[in-house]
């Protein structure tokens, strides 16, 4: 059997909310220790010992942790020499020592969630840190050796003008950073702002402009991935292209998600059922051969070469071009699908639309 090469570790603990966020987090940190004792648990009796490629510590804010409890975590695999191990950061928590401990263990990637180099727009999202704060944290990461450094930015926040954003993508381009991660801003259901919509928020016309003016400014940057860009190939998320392949990865502690030997699964969600039985299951589920084909097709149209249709018809035993020719013709003749020496790719317009038209593939 083949076992997956990547693993996702899910750290549900803040030292507060975001505004924003809808991920499954809690800010009560004194359940920590409990916590790290059952995701060594998850991790001892689900992961097979195989060699991984890719490790990627995401949250919640991993950075809450102490650099010996990562240090045990990381200890519970077999790594490759070459692998990517990539561990989300908040700049509050980037002060130089806990910096140059964290690239000592062997972590090589950081992604940081700045968001916005706006300190009001900071305050109106409900993040800690100021641009000050986040500038100083790319510095620190330098000065502690790492030279694979992603940033997360949003668009389409509160009062926020597509000046503000143009000012956001020029301290971009000239901070020493490999990576962009760019979000347009959604309203979760669970969030502060899903439960009373903020003021001023911009509409979809604007964050589409917004979205264009990225992919203008960020020039010496590779856009790879609807939402990603990178300096080169080199630095391009290997974690998130083993998603977009549609590869299978372990997913570790409280909802984190994992796909094995076909089947997509969800951990428990609860964070107190998790400590409790971490080896619980809150969903889980065998992928159909159609349901595969969705999902190649879906993934596949995200990144910016687009789909190698001989690969699909091979693995899936189709013809793409007859099973889809309304929708190819329909988004051809749009300029919203383009036509590659093995298949098609979205342009950037089509990426405005991805949605739409994934689910006319769908």
């Amino acid at each position: 059997m083949q076992y997956p090469q990547s693993a996702y570790i899910h750290i549900p603990f803040c030292s507060s909310k975001c505004y924003y966020c809808g991920f499954v987090s809690t800010v009560n940190t004194k359940l920590k220790t409990a916590y790290f004792f059952s995701l060594l648990k998850d991790i001892d009796t689900n992961y097979h010992q195989n060699e991984l490629l890719t490790l990627y510590f995401g949250g919640g804010t991993p950075s809450i942790l102490p650099v010996e409890q990562v240090s045990k975590i990381l200890n519970k695999f077999k790594l490759s020499n070459s692998a990517e191990i990539t561990f989300e950061l908040n700049p509050e928590h980037a002060n130089l020592e806990y910096l140059e401990k964290l690239f000592n263990l062997g972590i090589n990637r950081l992604s940081i969630g700045i968001q916005t180099f706006n300190d009001d727009i900071l305050n109106k999202i409900g993040r800690k840190h100021t641009s000050k704060i986040a500038i100083d944290a790319v510095k620190y990461a330098n000065k502690a050796g790492f030279n694979n450094i992603s940033v997360d930015l949003i668009y389409g926040l509160p009062c926020q003008t597509i000046k503000d954003f143009e000012y956001d993508l020029r301290i971009i381009n000239d901070i020493n950073i490999q990576h962009v991660s760019l979000y347009g801003l959604k309203i979760e259901d669970n969030s502060v702002f899903g439960k009373k919509l903020p003021a001023n928020l911009p509409d979809d016309d604007l964050q589409a402009d917004m979205y264009l003016k990225a992919i203008e400014v960020l020039k010496k940057f590779e856009h790879y991935e609807i939402s990603n860009f990178a300096l080169s190939k080199k630095y391009q998320s290997k974690h998130n292209l083993n998603y977009w392949k549609n590869r299978e990865y372990y997913g570790f502690g409280c909802a984190a998600h994992g796909y094995e030997n076909g089947i997509r699964y969800a951990n428990s969600f609860d964070i107190h059922k998790y400590i409790d039985s971490p080896l619980m299951k809150d969903f889980g589920h065998t992928e159909t051969e159609h349901e595969k084909l969705q999902e190649e097709i879906f993934l596949g149209l995200r990144i910016a070469d687009g789909i190698d249709i001989n690969i699909i018809n091979e693995k899936f035993n189709i013809n793409f071009n007859e099973k889809y020719k309304d929708t190819i013709n329909k988004y051809k003749k749009s300029g919203h699908l383009i036509q590659t020496t093995k298949g098609y790719k979205l342009s950037n317009e089509g990426f405005l639309i991805s949605t739409i038209i994934l689910s006319e593939f769908l």
